[in-house]
């Protein structure tokens, strides 16, 4: 490895080598391209983008098979695109959403479904209510440091629900918040990383909502432009199909080798993929043992994404908007949105299959799973016309060897509490980005952002040119998609738990006991 007629050979020296030519990679090399520094990206594939990845053919147009929300408070990569000149979109929700339970649908408007039962109602309130308020006790950029950091990271989110949840409607639309928003299931995930999850974008409305949430906007012609413009800005200083395997420190200069064998020699590295793949990396010196734990215990979640075209937004007729939320096991798809492009062409439903469903249905072949996608949405729409797509789209993220699953890597029980403090802590010269590091919008575009331009600015104060109070920058609001804030109704704020009622009817039976037993005693005291 260490051959001196080898290094010879080598003439690629630089200030820094960016492992990974995601969004967050290409954010840090672009950062650090701005402030003179000699950089190149590697890539391992044979494309940019990572996890986002813009599909582009006569069916389609153009289409987003990996990650393409963006939405208010996401500032960052809002100021980004906007500096690259790709506009924004808002994803159609005109129409009602569709609610599908236990075979029936019931349409809404909203962020969530509404609940019917006064009771279910309650649990479903106190879920969403003391979800948002754990959240608050942790913090964003240390979750570790919570003060029941502990109790909850040995806990998993099924764990909670079964202690908050009374109803079975709220538990099993707990499992679906969960599956939807970080591709995993409940017995899976630490109830501390879950709840920092949802606190650090936002809050549980914000996270799941559509308008003024998460999902409330796409990128005219594909999130994969965000990746395409930097590279084309960065010229051939990115270079693709070169996965990394061996970085050694030992030296002055890291030395930097990738599978094809080449040679890149420089000051300091930025590793911008998922954790889990630095372990297809060989280091010298070895991994410290914390670092080495850490990314063999962050798993990725699993995802097939699945885009059905029609011939028109028949679903429009019905004024359902496309959205559709599906609770029912036998079911392919937990969730859908309208994937119509912004001029009204191209009509079609973007579906997940998410986790478990996931796993299941990889197993089938491709024309079997749009089959039963499409039957799903004949029954749920109420409509034959959606058993006739003109084309179909899918993306299996499970099978990406340079991403091992979507959206983001998740902490299981006991993890953060043990190993999650060094998630961005540099080893040696080696700084880490990606968006499993952010501290804002973590697992999102925003938070690829957030972390890659964070590790450029770590390098550049190593190398003198950032000063360390300026390391982590609060981003101004975006002017064009400025956020409104999230409030809760005076209800909200004070409905009892269903355990609450329970005790309020009962002290309150007790009371009328005691008052009618007092009565007719009175009564019977009486000369």
């Amino acid at each position: 490895m260490e051959n001196p007629a080898k290094l010879n050979t080598a003439s690629h020296l630089f200030d820094v080598v960016v492992i990974g030519g995601g969004i967050s990679g290409l954010a840090a090399a672009k950062l650090l391209s701005e402030y003179g520094i000699n950089v190149v990206v590697l890539e391992a594939r044979d494309r940019v983008g990572g996890r986002t990845y813009t599909v582009r053919n006569e069916h389609v147009n153009w289409v987003d098979v990996g990650g393409a929300y963006v939405g208010p408070t996401q500032n960052r990569i809002l100021r980004l695109s906007k500096e690259l000149g790709i506009e924004t979109y808002k994803v159609n929700i005109s129409e009602r959403l569709v609610q599908y339970v236990k075979g029936k649908i019931y349409p809404f408007r909203g962020a969530f479904p509404p609940v019917w039962n006064p009771v279910a109602y309650l649990d479903y309130n106190n879920l969403w209510r003391t979800m948002d308020e754990m959240g608050k006790e942790i913090p964003a950029d240390a979750p570790w440091q919570a003060s029941h950091a502990e109790e909850w990271d040995k806990m998993t989110m099924k764990d909670l629900f079964d202690k908050i949840c009374w109803t079975k409607t709220a538990r099993e639309f707990a499992t679906l918040f969960v599956n939807i928003n970080v591709t995993s299931e409940p017995h899976e995930v630490s109830a501390l990383w879950f709840l920092w999850y949802v606190k650090q974008c936002g809050g549980t409305t914000r996270i799941f909502s559509v308008t003024n949430g998460g999902q409330e906007r796409k990128f005219v012609g594909g999130s994969g432009q965000v990746s395409e413009q930097i590279m084309a800005l960065l010229g051939d200083r990115v270079k693709l199909s070169r996965p990394v395997t061996f970085i050694d420190q030992t030296g002055d200069n890291i030395i930097v080798e990738t599978l094809n064998h080449e040679i890149y020699q420089c000051r300091y590295v930025i590793s911008a993929i998922p954790p889990t793949l630095t372990a297809k990396i060989h280091f010298q010196p070895e991994l410290p043992p914390e670092r080495n734990q850490l990314i063999q215990r962050l798993p990725m979640g699993a995802v097939i994404k699945c885009m059905v075209y029609y011939k028109e937004a028949f679903w429009k007729k019905k004024d359902f908007c496309g959205c559709m939320i599906i609770e029912d096991e036998e079911a392919p798809i937990s969730i859908t949105l309208d994937d119509t492009k912004p001029d009204g062409s191209l009509p079609a439903i973007m579906g997940f299959i998410l986790a478990r469903k996931a796993d299941r249905l990889a197993k089938l072949h491709k024309e079997i799973r749009k089959r039963k996608i499409c039957e799903l949405y004949a029954k749920v729409l109420g409509s034959q016309e959606a058993l006739h797509p003109v084309h179909y789209e899918e993306k299996n993220w499970c099978e990406e060897q340079y991403s091992g699953g979507c959206y983001t890597a998740y902490f299981p029980p006991g993890i953060m509490t043990q190993f999650g403090r060094v998630i961005r802590q540099p080893v040696g010269r080696v700084y880490f980005a990606g968006t499993e590091t952010a501290t804002q919008w973590s697992g999102y575009m925003e938070g690829a952002v957030q972390a890659g331009e964070r590790a450029a600015r770590e390098v550049l104060n190593a190398l003198g040119k950032v000063d360390k109070k300026d390391i982590w920058v609060q981003e101004p609001e975006s002017k064009d998609v400025p956020s409104v804030e999230i409030t809760h109704t005076f209800l909200e704020r004070n409905l009892p738990s269903v355990p609450g009622l329970l005790k309020i009817t009962g002290i309150s039976t007790c009371l009328a006991a005691l008052c009618i037993v007092a009565y007719k005693f009175k009564l019977l005291s009486r000369p």
